[in-house]
């Protein structure tokens, strides 16, 4: 496989402190890779590395096969779109488009070319005349994007692009980055900490915690299979339920501390599986309530706590032998507190965590 950047034991540090220890990464040639994780957890700092806006303490970074470790950022071929739209005031839509190409001593021609296709491409074709001032904010989102589109560069880098933005923006850029991909299939880095952003957009995410990788995997493989218990919990909204509880190997089945008992069978182990200590895992969305509930390997009858009606379904807080779950319901149906509910699931979906490790069983 050609892969457009390859990281090898990358390390930064501020004095004593280390925010990434050899990190590893192989980003194949066209791909879109997501850095996902909460604040804090090294995946801006990451993309600064690689963009060449922070000098490494150790290791190599490679893009394109050169090694562009000490390079310069305008020498490592990249385009980078930041979370501020960072345009200058007084120049047109135009001129900020043009300005670093100006700057590159590029020919007048070439650049009009260039301008016209990226504008095309992006639909902001109209606002050429206009300054930033006169934009909304996915307009200058839209054109803060047209900045690095316009470079023709074979790796483009998103800094959380789309964290000003409101909601219904998100959601239509987001459609817009992904078009854009599929157009270009130039390879993209991009930067959230929104899973909906990361699963929607990714070929493969990367989940960060404390500078390392959790898991790099497509998103349905993080999904379905999640290495950990930070992953798993980190993945899914609402997030995934917990229960502690101890396995019995030999008769695949599973006993909570608050006394739910279920069978196992049916779960697929990473490996032979032995008795002890875990966290079981289920999906709020992988729990059939109601009629629905007929039928599933195990069924059980939950006590409703709090319900939030979302419109196109209903998230229920509710209580299953002493142990505290999420669920949700089609939106049209009628719960109230303190109803008792029928439920059931397939144990194929569970996820098992080993109590004291957290990785997946």
């Amino acid at each position: 496989m050609t892969y457009s950047i390859e990281i090898k034991e990358l390390k930064l540090s501020f004095g004593a402190v280390t925010v990434l220890e050899d990190l590893n990464l192989q980003v194949g040639q066209g791909e879109f890779l997501v850095l996902l994780g909460s604040s804090g957890c090294g995946k801006s700092t990451l993309l600064n590395c690689i963009a060449g806006l922070l000098d490494i303490t150790d290791g190599e970074i490679h893009i394109q096969g050169h090694n562009v470790t000490w390079e310069e950022p305008s020498k490592r071929g990249i385009g980078m779109v930041f979370q501020s739209y960072a345009l200058y005031p007084q120049m047109t839509v135009e001129g900020n488009l043009a300005f670093g190409l100006k700057n590159a001593r590029m020919p007048k021609p070439e650049i009009a070319k260039r301008i016209k296709r990226a504008s095309e491409i992006l639909q902001i074709e109209p606002l050429l005349k206009r300054k930033p001032a006169a934009l909304s904010g996915g307009q200058r989102q839209r054109v803060a994007i047209g900045r690095a589109l316009v470079r023709d560069v074979d790796v483009f880098l998103f800094d959380e692009p789309l964290s000003n933005l409101d909601a219904k923006l998100r959601a239509d850029l987001r459609v817009e980055i992904k078009r854009l991909h599929q157009t270009l299939k130039n390879t993209m880095i991009y930067v959230t900490h929104d899973q909906v952003e990361a699963m929607t957009l990714a070929d493969r995410i990367a989940i960060m915690k404390n500078g390392q990788i959790m898991q790099l995997a497509p998103p349905s493989e993080v999904y379905n299979r999640p290495v950990n218990k930070y992953v798993a919990g980190f993945i899914g909204s609402p997030a995934m339920n917990f229960m502690e509880g101890q396995l019995d190997a030999g008769s695949s089945e599973f006993a909570s501390a608050g006394g739910l008992s279920l069978s196992v069978n049916g779960y697929e182990f990473g490996s032979a599986p032995t008795s002890g200590p875990v966290w079981l895992g289920l999906r709020p969305e992988h729990v059939q309530a109601g009629k629905w509930a007929e039928g599933q390997p195990v069924q059980r009858e939950a006590l409703v706590d709090m319900v939030e009606p979302m419109g196109s379904d209903t998230q229920v807080w509710a209580r299953v032998d002493g142990q505290e779950m999420r669920f949700r319901m089609d939106g049209q149906e009628k719960v109230d507190m303190g109803d008792r509910v029928p439920i059931g699931f397939d144990p194929a979906r569970l996820s098992l965590f080993d109590k004291s490790t957290e990785i997946r069983l």
